[in-house]
């Protein structure tokens, strides 16, 4: 029988006859095709692992290596060289990278599990409504989840809707309106009001479409405080209700009673003082109005102002609940511009 091409092995217990590839120019060239190939295809998946813990701020875990084709061994000699470092059980950060608060979010998140959340606290950090504090970092996960690694607070809940699953900087984390009804029990009420003036004011919510989030939510731990100071952020007064609370309290700081609903510089005002060039507006909303509204607002201060008048805002809620601090400010506004005229 004819021998095939390159160098023959026999197996002395069989008596097979072998090819050994190895010999010869062209069984090297297809070794060295098959060296290229072998090493290419291990380069490609080197590109994809970094590319993806570059996306998750340096961070991969153990099992997406894997699925990328690294085999255990290969991890482990990247971790003895000091190519990746451990952050959690699985959980890997590349070699070089400094740990910040994003490594820190994003390790906790894939330490967790997939339907796992940055919530709470660190929720309220990403989005930008609440300062960096010290501590472990907060995950919400469904109750099912037993996972608990250290140097994570686990909440383990029930109740998260798709709603309340939002991505910011490529971390999965609750929403807005789910991460500032989570702080709801923790803050006092001060500080509540200022992280939603704050998710306000980054365009993250608005008090409508929070009151919105939260009559889905109706019934959790939260809700309901978060519903009572937006409830004051968001009151508006009836025009006679109005009308009654503010002249009241003209009355009691003993000045003298405005005209109501007078047109002044082809505006309708809420009250005037003509003696005393004083228009009071009021508004219903404590701090969020939308940008068409500002731009009416400012035509209309701009043109009492451009007519000699003072203009005052203030909120329903500020003459509801805070009606001695308004009285302070009229007494103070009244007092210059009496004054003025006086001394005219």
């Amino acid at each position: 029988m004819p021998c095939p091409q390159g160098r023959v092995g026999s197996n002395p217990t069989s008596g097979i006859v072998s090819p050994k590839i190895g010999w010869g120019k062209g069984a090297n060239h297809r070794f060295r095709s098959l060296h290229h190939a072998i090493a290419g295809q291990s380069d490609q998946n080197a590109r994809l692992a970094w590319a993806l813990a570059r996306r998750q701020h340096g961070v991969i875990t153990r099992a997406q290596l894997r699925e990328l084709g690294f085999t255990d061994r290969a991890i482990d000699h990247r971790l003895r060289t000091g190519r990746l470092r451990p952050l959690h059980r699985g959980v890997l950060v590349l070699g070089g990278r400094e740990v910040g608060n994003l490594e820190r979010w994003m390790a906790a998140v894939l330490a967790c599990g997939e339907d796992a959340l940055l919530s709470h606290q660190s929720a309220a950090e990403l989005w930008g409504i609440r300062k960096p504090r010290a501590g472990d970092v907060e995950i919400s996960v469904p109750k099912r989840v037993r996972r608990r690694p250290e140097g994570i607070r686990v909440h383990r809940r029930s109740g998260l809707t798709d709603p309340d699953r939002r991505t910011r900087r490529g971390i999965s984390v609750t929403s807005p309106a789910r991460t500032l009804a989570d702080l709801s029990g923790r803050l006092h009420e001060t500080q509540l009001e200022a992280a939603i003036n704050e998710a306000d004011r980054l365009d993250l919510i608005d008090p409508e479409r929070l009151r919105e989030a939260l009559e889905q939510m109706r019934g959790q731990h939260g809700v309901g405080a978060l519903a009572r100071v937006l409830d004051r952020r968001v009151f508006r007064l009836t025009d006679s209700e109005l009308e009654r609370r503010f002249l009241q309290l003209v009355r009691a700081a003993g000045l003298p009673t405005p005209q109501t609903g007078a047109q002044v510089n082809g505006f309708r005002v809420d009250f005037f003082w003509p003696e005393l060039g004083l228009v009071i507006e009021t508004d219903g909303l404590r701090y969020h109005r939308t940008p068409a509204q500002q731009a009416r607002d400012r035509r209309r201060d701009q043109a009492h102002t451009a007519a000699g008048l003072t203009a005052l805002r203030f909120t329903h809620a500020q003459i509801r609940f805070e009606a001695a601090e308004v009285r302070e400010v009229l007494l103070r506004v009244v007092a210059r511009l009496s004054e003025r005229r006086d001394a005219a």
